[in-house]
């Protein structure tokens, strides 16, 4: 079974998280996955951690036997998301601090989180997906 994507930003992420929430009982891992935007001079993310985890995430997720769903959100440019105030950053539920952040979502809340230095471990990324 494909990987399942949904692609959010700030302003588009209360309606696709939505439709993310509403298909979660058909995936057995339903991911999200914090990302700081593609630098648009080089097209390439500003940030050196999420351009080294990206593919070892998509590659492990993609590898994977089980119906697993995955939310990318864009947190903004570099300024934006050094605002102490952005919303991810104050969200309950969310609590940002770095990006990268891989969150497994369960029941309405985070069961899980690798934060931006151990986003790209591929055992880390294998045990979140799998819940233990």
């Amino acid at each position: 079974m494909p990987l399942k994507l949904f692609t959010a930003t700030l302003s588009t992420f209360d309606s696709v998280f939505e439709k993310f929430r509403s298909e979660i009982p058909q995936n057995k891992a339903n991911l999200i996955l914090f990302l700081a935007d593609n630098d648009p001079s080089t097209s390439l993310s500003w940030c050196p951690d999420c351009v080294r985890a990206e593919p070892v995430i998509y590659k492990k997720l993609e590898a994977s036997p089980n119906d697993i769903a995955l939310l990318k959100v864009y947190v903004g440019d570099r300024p934006t998301w050094r605002n102490p105030h952005h919303p991810w950053r104050v969200d309950p539920n969310f609590k940002l601090k770095g990006v990268p952040t891989l969150i497994r979502w369960e029941n309405d809340a985070v069961k899980g989180r690798l934060e931006d230095h151990e986003a790209h471990i591929e055992n880390k990324i294998e045990a979140l997906v799998a819940d233990k």
